[in-house]
């Protein structure tokens, strides 16, 4: 509830500082007085776009503060959700600084206007002309129904499991857009992988393969050349080996005389035993080396193929076509996998279906049993507020898809009159009948769901008499267990009040302000006096005024 309100600098205002209670709180006062400055304040709380030109001293700060008991409403979660430090007097506080800049604050806590908006709707709720609208839109008339059936836990659970089939959805269609791009490509892939695949590359050594090649290519040359180097090495006399072998026999003669000597002579002999050793393995590399063009030519292909590989996928080593080869692989396994997460997909949303289907049903029955119960009572209290021949219709049907709330269609239609036909409530009901239709609808989800504090913005006009003393009544009857504001015209409302606070202007150095006073009971008597007769007051209105109060 709203227990508080400061307004500094705000239009006509100076400076206001009011306290609320609980219960019926009448606010009235002449036309243009300023109640709507009240209110307009009060918007600016609720998170209304604030504006310089609202503003009474253009060089001073504006300052609206609300005060709300919030202990009744359940709203820890809420703050949790937005971020804001939890407290059962929650302070929101607007200000508009001299250069226009508008700064909104909760508990302290600098908060955007979204957030304001989001947490004021549930603290309180302003009616007027223009709200009755609400009444035509399927948001708020699914509201209603859902209040009365007690649906707001299966709504919960329905639209969490919703957002998991929507998810769900999503990923399905990406798996299926996934293997359509993949199919494109995954002839090609396959071609490449195989081609890929047939060489082997795991056991190919390029340097050597690339030896081979290179030896078999020249075996004629190196048959000559091993032939001639064998020549030069073994031909008697004049044969490297003879010469050397000479040259040792001549070491040896003066190897006494000091160890250079004999350094020299064991040099020359490992020399000489060297060279045996290159004679035999030159026989050896002969009796090896064979001419055979069959294997050249397949090791020459084999290069090719490497070659043409290298060239194909722009790299220059075996190791970077393992890693290509590795990749078309995965690529290949993908796409035939995606077949099996689709249908895995696809069953993943079966389920989830299922189990929307059985939350919706559940709302569906709900909703449908709680309808008459809805229709019959409004109908017998908008008989009580002058209208008897109104006759409502809701029509629930079932839908073939999910919505945000259920799988249902849900319509208010309407009938003023005896022998009219039902239409669209937009369409068949006027302003007058929507604000009590409204009236009528408030009262009744009083009575299911504690709802925020109302204000009852002239929800009388074009009432008077004994509909008016109903409307009365019925917010009397609410403000029992809700906080319940009522701007009116109409002393028979005003009467009904648990407190009474009267808007009034005056006239200080030749400008006008704007002011709210909490009225006693002798003022109120005055004040419902006035409002009986003018402000010529009669012996009679005082006396009516204190019948209606009594």
């Amino acid at each position: 509830m709203l227990t508080s309100l400061y307004i500094k600098n705000y239009a006509l205002i100076d400076e206001l500082n009011v306290s609320f209670n609980n219960g019926l709180t009448i606010i009235t006062g002449e036309t243009g007085a300023g109640k709507s400055i009240l209110l307009g304040g009060l918007s600016l709380v609720l998170g209304k776009r604030a504006d310089l030109s609202q503003v009474k001293d253009a060089n001073e700060k504006c300052i609206i503060e609300a005060v709300f008991n919030i202990a009744n409403y359940d709203l820890s979660l809420l703050f949790k959700s937005l971020d804001l430090d939890y407290d059962v007097q929650t302070i929101i506080r607007r200000e508009i600084l001299p250069s226009g800049k508008s700064r909104a604050f909760i508990n302290d806590s600098p908060v955007t206007l979204e957030t304001l908006g989001v947490l004021s709707t549930n603290l309180i709720d302003i009616h007027s002309q223009h709200q009755t609208q609400q009444l035509t839109q399927d948001d708020y008339q699914f509201k209603v129904i859902d209040a009365l059936a007690a649906n707001k836990l299966n709504l919960e659970e329905f639209l969490k499991q919703l957002r998991i089939y929507k998810k769900l959805e999503k990923s399905l269609e990406e798996l299926k857009l996934s293997k359509a791009e993949l199919i494109k490509e995954y002839d090609y892939n396959l071609f490449l992988s195989k081609e890929l695949n047939e060489v082997n590359l795991e056991k190919i050594n390029l340097e050597d393969l690339e030896a081979q090649y290179e030896e078999l290519n020249n075996v004629e040359i190196i048959g000559e050349k091993l032939t001639s180097v064998k020549s030069i090495l073994s031909t008697e006399d004049l044969g490297i080996t003879d010469q050397l072998n000479s040259v040792k026999q001549e070491l040896s003669k003066i190897a006494i005389f000091g160890i250079s000597y004999e350094n020299l002579k064991e040099r020359i002999a490992s020399v000489s035993i060297e060279l045996d050793d290159v004679l035999l393995e030159i026989d050896n590399l002969e009796d090896k080396l064979t001419s055979d063009p069959q294997e050249l030519e397949h090791i020459n292909s084999k290069l090719q193929i490497i070659n043409n590989l290298f060239q194909k996928h722009s790299v220059l080593e075996i190791n970077e076509l393992i890693e290509i080869r590795n990749d078309l692989q995965l690529k290949i396994n993908n796409t035939e996998s995606l077949d099996q997460s689709i249908k895995e997909k696809e069953q993943e949303i079966l389920k989830a279906n299922e189990k929307l289907d059985q939350l919706a049903l559940k709302i569906h029955k709900n909703r449908k049993k709680i309808i008459p119960v809805f229709v019959s009572k409004l109908e017998a209290i908008l008989t009580e507020l002058g209208m008897p021949n109104a006759k409502f219709k809701v029509e629930l049907k079932p839908l073939n898809h999910f919505v945000k709330n259920g799988k249902d269609n849900l319509q208010f239609l309407f009938m003023a009159n005896k022998g009219s036909t039902f239409n669209e409530l937009k369409k068949s009901a006027s302003g007058g009948e929507l604000s009590r239709i409204m009236l009528a609808i408030k009262s009744i989800l009083a009575e299911y769901i504690q709802l925020p504090s109302i204000m009852f913005d002239e929800i009388d006009t074009g009432v008077s008499g004994e509909i008016s003393n109903k409307m009365g009544d019925i917010m009397k009857q609410m403000s029992g267990t809700m906080q319940v504001f009522a701007i009116t015209h109409l002393p028979q409302i005003a009467a009904k009040g648990s407190s009474h606070f009267k808007v009034y202007k005056m006239d200080i150095e030749d400008i006008t302000h704007t002011n709210l006073k909490k009225l006693n009971e002798e003022e109120r008597v005055v004040e419902i006096a006035q409002m009986l007769g003018g402000l010529s007051i009669t012996d009679s209105a005082m006396a009516h005024a204190k019948q209606l109060l009594n």
